[in-house]
């Protein structure tokens, strides 16, 4: 096999950069409630007024990731940080991060080897403490 030469023309950064800033901007809308559907790569190929199939190899060529891959990196940051600073049901931000509650805590346990639930409590100090009411 032979070492393929990593020429990344100008026009590969400047379509990374701008998935990442729709993304980034999706992102912040899903979580804020103004979208209640996640975008699939086609949606942000028709955005960026290109072939689904070519920002897929774009993005994978110029930081080695997939979009999806991508995609799934940030909304576990977006996750962890609505389970540990809001009082949100877990279920409740599996909806509006577009998920079914059971399919979001696989997804989340795979990424972070807990569920949302544990991650909670292992993270808010504020739940450790046991309250007794007599």
């Amino acid at each position: 096999m032979k070492k393929q030469d990593k020429n990344i023309s100008f026009r590969q950064v400047e379509i990374v950069n701008q998935f990442l800033a729709e993304l980034d901007q999706h992102l912040a809308d899903l979580q804020s409630g103004q979208v209640e559907t996640a975008y699939e790569v086609n949606q942000f190929a028709e955005l960026l007024f290109i072939n689904p199939n070519h920002l897929s190899d774009t993005v994978k060529e110029v930081i080695g990731k997939s979009p999806c891959a991508v995609y799934e990196e940030k909304l576990i940051v977006i996750s962890k940080d609505m389970i540990i600073n809001t009082n949100k049901p877990i279920n409740e931000i599996a909806r509006i991060l577009d998920y079914d509650p059971s399919n979001f805590t696989k997804f989340f346990k795979r990424f972070t080897g807990k569920t949302p639930k544990k991650y909670r409590n292992d993270n808010r100090p504020d739940l450790k403490t046991e309250k007794v009411t007599i």
